[in-house]
């Protein structure tokens, strides 16, 4: 079990091995990832009819002749007051705004008490997901993984053959590093030359300051920033009972402690660090989604998109 930021343990307690659910007999069968991804992105879709970045990754292009079916609402009035004909806004998708899925490694990512998905294998399924969209929609983007620094760097593409390459890396990927996120999304900030949206994927067990500091200097300049903060569900709820050991998952320290005494101590730092975060990344524009893993994936990314959607 892993507490709060600043003592980032576990408790050794048995658990349901993960190893019959998604890994690696599913999470490494990439067609049934792709399936995974499918399956939330025409849900959403289809539900809404538009894209939930609508307005982020479009621009006007050019006019054409309005058609039955099309929405009224893209009729150019002063086209028409000048030609007497009905005429509505094409756009097309912007070819310099590019997405980078940022995947935390490390070892405390590969950790479960007694949900089916680890919160890397969450990770794994809502970055699936959003790579599906993007490229349905022909909007770039690539991959990032880091631990204490930056691992990997696969350049965005929109090309549908890019998707493939995209889930073959996700599904081989493995948390088991040690954490170094605030020194990573420097490394990131360095890295990026143009505007870009980063959607980074990690459990956050790190200090706040430096944290804050790091996204700061993203959001400075000009890149735009989704923080999904995902926990396992015991890292949330603390529902351990008497006497428990818990064991740091990167160092091995071990601490005894009454968990009992202990639940609402932990409850109150955990609620106070994400209060936190939400407050300044809403202060900074950027998009802060908590997330624990008893909640389904699909389902808190889907309410995460219609959030977003509704506010732009």
């Amino acid at each position: 079990m892993q507490a709060p930021p600043g003592a980032p343990l576990i408790a050794k307690e048995p658990r349901v091995s993960v190893e019959k659910y998604l890994k690696p007999q599913v999470i490494n069968q990439i067609k049934r990832l792709d399936l995974r991804a499918q399956f939330v992105v025409k849900g959403f879709l289809q539900g809404l009819h538009a894209s939930p970045f609508h307005g982020f990754s479009v621009e006007f292009s050019e006019h054409r002749r309005y058609n039955h079916g099309d929405d009224p609402k893209d009729i150019d009035w002063l086209v028409y007051a000048k030609t007497d004909k009905y005429y509505v806004r094409k756009y097309e998708a912007e070819t310099n705004i590019t997405g980078y899925l940022m995947m935390d490694l490390s070892r405390s990512m590969g950790y479960t008490f007694r949900q089916d998905l680890t919160k890397f294998d969450y990770c794994v399924c809502l970055a699936a997901s959003l790579a599906y969209l993007m490229i349905h929609q022909q909007d770039p983007v690539g991959l990032l993984t880091f631990d204490s620094r930056i691992r990997t760097r696969i350049e965005p593409r929109s090309k549908r053959t890019h998707l493939g390459t995209l889930l073959s890396h996700l599904a081989k990927l493995e948390p088991s590093g040690e954490t170094g996120i605030s020194e990573s999304l420097g490394q990131v900030a360095a890295l990026l030359r143009h505007r870009t949206l980063l959607m980074v994927f990690s459990d956050l067990l790190t200090d706040a300051d430096s944290l804050l500091r790091s996204l700061h200097v993203l959001r400075h300049g000009g890149h735009d920033v989704i923080l999904f903060h995902v926990l396992d569900e015991a890292e949330v709820t603390f529902p351990f009972q008497g006497m428990v050991e818990l064991e740091d998952p990167e160092t091995g320290e071990l601490v005894e402690v009454d968990a009992s005494a202990y639940q609402p101590v932990y409850e109150r730092e955990i609620g106070e660090f994400r209060e936190r975060l939400r407050r300044d990344c809403a202060k900074s524009g950027i998009d802060y989604v908590p997330l624990d893993t008893s909640i389904s994936f699909d389902k808190a990314l889907l309410e995460y998109l219609l959030s977003r959607r509704s506010r732009m």
